[in-house]
């Protein structure tokens, strides 16, 4: 990605809602330092309130200022839905993928019950918005030649066509000695002088730098029967087994970025078993059953503000990877979302509040993308922006930003005008607590996509999926450098003890904190006027700007649907 200089922000903040101050230097802060930087505003912000225990209060009041608000939403009620989601896995009796809350599960199910649940006691509009969602089951691959047979821990990846395919192996541009980037798959000039005339080739291509949907497109092109992805093995993270969406593709593929289906099994594969199938002569069999359409839900919740057509939305998507639990991808943002509505549930706003659980984001953002395409062109008009909350709390965590006014990363997307402004509200909380931030990659490559795609503002919070983490960035945050900003991303491990406590309480009271800012005016980011959050004066600062520790990568949001 093209770096440019990070410049002052010059958008004007709603006056509303905020008071700034100027731009001031900023020095690297330690973790301790911004501890005690979030105690304080803690203890600034519930000054007011102290007499009154938290649960009691919270319980019977109006949370209509920052102070009650951040008194009210804590970690530990955001840790007790976290426990909650746990324990929906744990129970889980699915046949198939028991101890998930993956897409078209039981656990998924019970995901929706208990979220719904709640708002709905709490007073909330709730729909079950319904969703199509393609449930694959369990893929076979078994390396027949060379000798000893064996069979390999396999996947399917969203967009996958089915079929049951026996014959041979054919590398594509692979690298068995691989340092990153690899582009195996990535055009058409990949598979060109290789033979995929037989009536059952499979092609094996390497994980790298395009989309999944791409390396399997153009192995369809060329003939093959099936392909097998595998990871890239250049790190530890990137060498276990490699399942994820394949629907989305990179131009000049027509109808780039997707989603598509393919016509052919795409199944994945770690990094040794796919060297172990690149060896000459290999010959496999792979099986894929056909998909099953299943009926699934988004859970939206509504809160009727003063202006009902302007419309302020955040959302998170809940389901899990067929993997595991999914406690910190996504229990930490839906968790996060969900305690803070309860605690705005007895709020009378003056824009309208919406909030999304969405289904089926890691099939590929379909919950999202089916909630935004059915809606009317009036519907989406009332929409004044939109929040996303996708990995809040990974445990080797960095606070970052959706970079909506590329400082730092030219987006390869739209930016719709306004998300710079939100981008801001959560850059200036970071900078008056005392906690360093960094730019992620203003990609669509989370459940924001459709939202931008129909001229919504977006921004959001991420704190890091498999990106690895550098000595630098352990010097900002802490943490250890070299391992993965989430080492349990898309894994079993992906459970309850998966967080970083601190991470996790900062964005939570940032979420509140944005949310209900938002709640009162809007006229920072659309031009609709508002009003005053009640309360005394709070006073943000300009942002301090990122901490610019990414250099044209993408910027720590890898989440399934790129290579």
């Amino acid at each position: 990605m093209k770096r440019i200089s990070v410049g002052l922000h010059t958008r004007p903040t709603t006056k509303w809602m905020i008071m700034t101050e100027p731009r001031r230097a900023r020095t690297r802060t330690t973790r301790m330092a911004a501890l005690v930087a979030v105690a304080a505003l803690t203890t600034a912000l519930t000054a007011q309130t102290a007499s009154a225990k938290p649960s009691e209060a919270c319980t019977n009041r109006n949370n209509n200022t920052y102070q009650k608000l951040l008194e009210c939403v804590t970690v530990d009620g955001v840790r007790a839905h976290q426990a909650a989601l746990q324990k929906i896995a744990d129970n889980s009796n699915d046949p198939v993928y028991p101890g998930t809350r993956a897409a078209g599960t039981v656990g998924y199910d019970r995901s929706v019950d208990y979220v719904a649940g709640l708002l709905r006691k709490a007073g909330y509009q709730v729909t079950l918005d319904p969703v199509d969602v393609t449930f694959n089951f369990p893929a076979n691959l078994r390396q027949l030649t060379p000798a000893p047979p064996d069979d390999y821990e396999t996947g399917v990846f969203t967009g996958s066509g089915s079929g049951e395919v026996q014959g041979n192996v054919i590398p594509v541009d692979i690298d068995l000695t691989p340092t990153g980037g690899s582009t195996s798959g990535c055009e058409a000039a990949d598979f060109a002088g290789l033979d995929f005339s037989g009536p059952s080739d499979i092609a094996l291509v390497q994980r790298g730098t395009c989309f999944f949907g791409t390396k399997a497109y153009y192995a369809e092109q060329a003939g093959a029967e099936a392909i097998v992805i595998f990871n890239e093995g250049n790190t530890p993270e990137r060498s276990g087994l490699i399942v994820a969406d394949g629907t989305s593709i990179d131009e000049p593929i027509p109808g780039a970025p997707g989603p598509i289906t393919h016509g052919i099994p795409v199944v994945g594969a770690s990094f040794a078993d796919g060297a172990l199938l690149a060896r000459p002569g290999s010959t496999a069999y792979v099986l894929v059953l056909p998909a099953e359409t299943r009926n699934d839900y988004n859970v939206i919740a509504e809160l009727p503000g003063r202006n009902t057509d302007n419309v302020v939305m955040a959302g998170a998507h809940l389901d899990s990877v067929i993997e595991g639990p999914g406690i910190n991808d996504n229990g930490s943002g839906s968790a996060a979302l969900l305690e803070t509505a309860l605690k705005m549930a007895k709020l009378t706003p003056e824009n309208t509040l919406r909030f999304g659980w969405w289904a089926a984001e890691e099939q590929g953002l379909v919950g999202s993308a089916d909630y935004v395409n059915g809606l009317s062109a009036a519907e989406r008009d009332r929409i004044a922006m939109y929040m996303n909350y996708d990995m809040v709390g990974s445990p080797n965590d960095i606070f970052m930003v959706y970079d909506a006014d590329e400082s730092t990363f030219e987006a390869p997307v739209p930016v719709p005008a306004g998300s710079a402004a939100i981008e801001d509200v959560y850059e200036s909380y970071y900078t008056k607590v005392g906690e360093p931030y960094d730019d992620t990659e203003f990609s669509g490559r989370s459940d924001y996509e459709a939202f931008i795609n129909a001229g919504i503002p977006s921004s959001g919070l991420f704190t890091g999926a498999e990106e690895i983490k550098t000595a630098e960035q352990q010097a900002i945050w802490g943490g250890t450098a070299g391992d993965a900003f989430d080492p349990c991303y898309h894994a079993a491990c992906d459970t309850y003890a998966n967080v970083d406590l601190h991470a996790l309480e900062v964005n939570s009271d940032l979420i509140a904190f944005a949310m209900l800012t938002f709640a009162y005016s809007t006229e920072s980011v659309n031009g609709v006027p508002g009003k005053k959050v009640p309360g005394p004066a709070f006073t943000l600062p300009a942002p301090a700007g990122p901490q610019g520790t990414f250099a044209g990568e993408d910027g720590g949001l890898a989440h399934g649907s790129g290579g």
